[in-house]
């Protein structure tokens, strides 16, 4: 039966096949061009296997940072190709000024040309190939979805707008009673008694079960259900698809008693990875507030033409265990902005200076609050904090919200640097999620890979 199914892979091994094919064949084409042109800047021996290694540890963290293997980008060929322009750039300027590990600057610039283009256009042409070939048919992944129908839509868009390559192809309705045939839908109704059937003619990838209704698996279902798992049809709970591909908690499709479905990472009781993290806070703070100091002239004058008022501000959050402390910042909003009560920044909101804007969009309004991390209220990464009025609101309608509170908040987090500013419930609903995920999956890969997505958050201008 599973004899005419494709070749699937999950988002990791996307990933993982593009990291490796990257490195790879840049690898390969400059040994191949060292060798036909006796090109000595790079040659990969034994005697220099180091230069090699150096390359590819720049290749891997510049494409990271410039987004190489965000799956949507990887997808679209214009902005795949802005990446690989920025990639390849850093790539090579960082290993040509590398002192000792990479070779010495050659006499002819020619060469440093040659190597340029040889990077550059064998990242262009792979990754072009990837998305003409590869991205659109090799790696789609069709599912069928068991659900009840008045969650369908909200269901199928909340993993394929994430996942290009994921899509639903049918599904089935698991509560029967309220089936409206007269109704049409985004994808194909399939009439439970003959899910079977229609996967023994389609080649599908998986089975996804979604309702929230037990009853809705009737005998006959859950029959058909077992037989496809025995001849080799991978089946799901949605929760768990949902978290593999959004890297987000669904705590909207799970009930009150979480600790079922989200148990906490180990690392949270690691005092190995908990000491590592507070050395990594003094030192990251300290680097901060030093490069703060080389920023501060730019501040000081832009809050005296563009700010008119104090330089500083105070404001309560809410930390670890719920405790409330006095996060600092450079004020980026007019004075007295909250004359009627606390509200919501909003995207445009008004209250914000020009140069508050630029402040925002850049970080730097965020410098102060290294200090706050040498004092141990924040660490480095974490869930931002909230102010104790909206936390109390905003808890009211989350039953989970306040489990952000079991970890120290952070100057950037893993909901920061994957969603956009929000400025409404529904939006920190989303944002809840994604911390969520950080406080369930924490370690030290993560925390790399978050501060990997803030240099790109930063370097593409995507700040409130």
């Amino acid at each position: 039966m599973n004899s005419n199914k494709k070749i699937h892979f999950e988002i990791s091994e996307r990933k993982l096949l593009l990291r490796l094919f990257d490195t790879l064949l840049v690898l390969m084409v400059l040994y191949i061009i060292s060798s036909l042109f006796d090109f000595r800047y790079f040659t990969f021996s034994k005697d220099n296997f180091i230069w090699s290694v150096v390359l590819a540890v720049y290749l891997n963290i510049f494409s990271s940072v410039f987004e190489m293997y965000n799956l949507q980008v990887a997808s679209n060929q214009f902005q795949v190709i802005r990446s690989i322009i920025l990639t390849t750039s850093t790539t090579v300027l960082f290993y040509l000024l590398t002192p000792i590990y990479t070779p010495v600057l050659p006499s002819n610039r020619i060469q440093i040309i040659i190597f340029f283009l040889s990077i550059f256009a064998t990242l262009l042409l792979w990754r072009l190939f990837y998305v003409f070939f590869l991205a659109s048919h090799r790696f789609v992944k069709k599912a069928i979805l068991v659900c009840d129908q008045e969650q369908l839509d909200e269901l199928i868009s909340g993993i394929e707008s994430v996942d290009p390559h994921y899509k639903f192809i049918a599904f089935v309705n698991s509560d029967e009673t309220e089936a409206d045939s007269a109704k049409t839908f985004s994808i194909r109704r399939i009439p439970s008694q003959n899910l079977e059937a229609f996967v023994r003619k389609t080649s599908i990838s998986e089975l996804v079960i979604a309702t929230q209704k037990t009853d809705g698996i009737t005998v006959n279902l859950y029959n058909q259900l077992i037989h496809l798992l025995e001849n080799g049809i991978i089946i799901r709970e949605y929760t768990q698809v949902y978290e593999d591909s959004t890297k987000r908690i669904p705590v909207q499709y799970v009930s009150r008693d979480f600790y079922r479905y989200f148990p906490f990472s180990r690392s949270n009781q690691n005092h190995l990875y908990l000491l590592f993290s507070r050395v990594f806070d003094v030192l990251f703070s300290v680097i901060g507030l030093l490069l703060g100091l080389v920023f501060f002239p730019l501040i000081l004058f832009g809050n005296l033409i563009g700010n008119r008022g104090p330089l500083f501000y105070t404001q309560k959050r809410v930390g670890k265990n719920g405790e409330v402390f006095r996060i600092y910042k450079f004020r980026t909003m007019v004075k007295n902005a909250e004359t009627n009560g606390a509200v919501f920044t909003t995207i445009n909101d008004t209250r914000i200076t020009a140069f508050g804007k630029f402040m925002r969009k850049t970080r730097l309004d965020e410098f102060p609050q290294f200090i706050n991390i040498l004092r141990g209220d924040m660490s480095i990464i974490g869930p931002r904090p909230e102010r104790p009025v909206f936390v109390q609101q905003i808890a009211e309608n989350m039953p989970f919200y306040e489990t952000r509170h079991v970890v120290k908040p952070g100057l950037t987090g893993w909901a920061q640097v994957n969603y956009s500013y929000g400025d409404s419930i529904d939006d920190s609903l989303v944002k809840l999620q994604y911390d969520l995920y950080y406080i369930k999956h924490r370690s030290i890969f993560l925390d790399i890979n978050i501060v990997i997505k803030t240099f790109s958050t930063i370097l593409f201008y995507r700040g409130q």
